[in-house]
């Protein structure tokens, strides 16, 4: 077989499929997978120039959170997460919080995920009561293990990360840390299923 040419397997529905096709997606997978962070790197790259009214566009306030974290010390996986948390909203206009908690899933901490899935919710605590919602929407939510932390993540590094003149490490700083979470997942998207 040609090295441009890649296996395919020949069944057209599911249940027909053998043994011998699932080595055969199997082998393409392993390179596509090696690939995962330079496609959430290039996504992210889309958020620049997209302002959607706030002060800085959706890529600096990536950066701009992820760069808090990163000076105040946190560690990689939730500096990853911080840089993430918003890069559904190309996607997801109104759930942009689970599209970015389905990426990081298989790679990140029960307690990132979680501060990742709820963030928009914490966050709305600093401006929900300006668009006619309950900013304590966030308390149904009281009592949970992980509250605090994303309460936290919110008041310190989402909230205050939207500052024209704020510090903003580019995202190639942050491309080491990403290919390293993303090397490997800690769980399959298959877990509990």
């Amino acid at each position: 077989m040609s090295a441009n040419v890649q296996p395919r397997a020949s069944f057209t529905v599911m249940e027909h499929s053998t043994a011998e096709d699932w080595v055969a997606i199997g082998t393409c997978f392993g390179p596509f997978a090696q690939h995962l962070p330079d496609r959430i790197l290039a996504h992210l790259r889309l958020l620049a120039g997209d302002h959607g009214g706030f002060a800085v566009d959706r890529l600096t306030h990536s950066l701009q959170t992820a760069s808090r974290a990163h000076r105040a010390g946190e560690d990689e996986e939730y500096v990853v997460c911080a840089l993430l948390h918003d890069i559904g909203d190309t996607l997801g206009s109104f759930n942009h919080a689970d599209i970015a908690a389905a990426i990081v899933r298989p790679f990140v901490s029960e307690q990132n995920l979680w501060m990742v899935e709820k963030h928009a919710i914490f966050q709305g605590y600093y401006f929900f009561h300006h668009i006619g919602l309950d900013r304590n929407m966030r308390d149904r939510f009281r009592g949970h293990p992980y509250f605090a932390a994303t309460a936290r993540f919110c008041e310190i590094y989402d909230s205050p990360a939207f500052d024209p003149a704020g510090e903003t490490m580019p995202l190639d700083a942050f491309e080491p840390m990403v290919r390293r979470v993303f090397f490997a997942p800690k769980r399959s998207a298959f877990d509990g299923v």
